[in-house]
């Protein structure tokens, strides 16, 4: 379990360089594969995800452990069959990612469910992801609220509704 707690503040463009860099490893591939090639972050596909970050409907979250930021969590709306997660222009795709030091130590958890209330206040009603088949983290999305929807060439995608919050 997480020993400190995490403070979140917003994912604002001023993190383009972090982001692009959070963005990197978020492309889990099963061990021993590493980080994939860097240059795989200007593909269109890819870059969809973290180019110009702070549009208009951008929601994102950085954890932040003993004023060090931990790591992150973003999502956007992207054009029709754009993105691997695509459900629809009204579903926004998710990426998430720690750093390496702070990965496996229960910091996962609570920075999703800050980007999820986020993006609930921002008036999205669900949101979307892919996880790799082997990735272990698709359990702790799952306690989050994603349920398993579609296989896509080795991927779950996975969609977690948001229904509005109560006064």
């Amino acid at each position: 379990m997480a020993s400190t707690p995490p403070i979140f503040r917003p994912l604002v463009p001023a993190d383009q360089a972090k982001l692009w860099h959070w963005l990197h490893i978020a492309l889990w591939d099963p061990p021993p594969a590493g980080l994939r090639p860097i240059e795989l972050l200007q593909a269109p596909g890819v870059r969809i995800y973290a180019e110009d970050w702070g549009r208009a409907g951008d929601v994102g979250v950085v954890a932040q452990v003993d004023s060090a930021d931990a790591g992150a969590c973003w999502m956007r709306c992207c054009p029709p069959s754009i993105g691997f997660a695509f459900v629809d222009e009204a579903t926004p795709q998710l990426g998430i990612a720690l750093e390496p030091e702070w990965q496996h130590r229960g910091y996962g958890r609570p920075l999703m469910l800050a980007a999820l209330a986020a993006a609930r206040a921002a008036g999205y009603r669900q949101v979307s992801l892919t996880v790799h088949l082997q990735n272990p983290a698709q359990y702790m999305y799952e306690s989050c609220g994603f349920r398993k929807v579609e296989l896509r060439s080795g991927y779950h995608l996975m969609v977690a509704a948001l229904p509005p919050s109560t006064p």
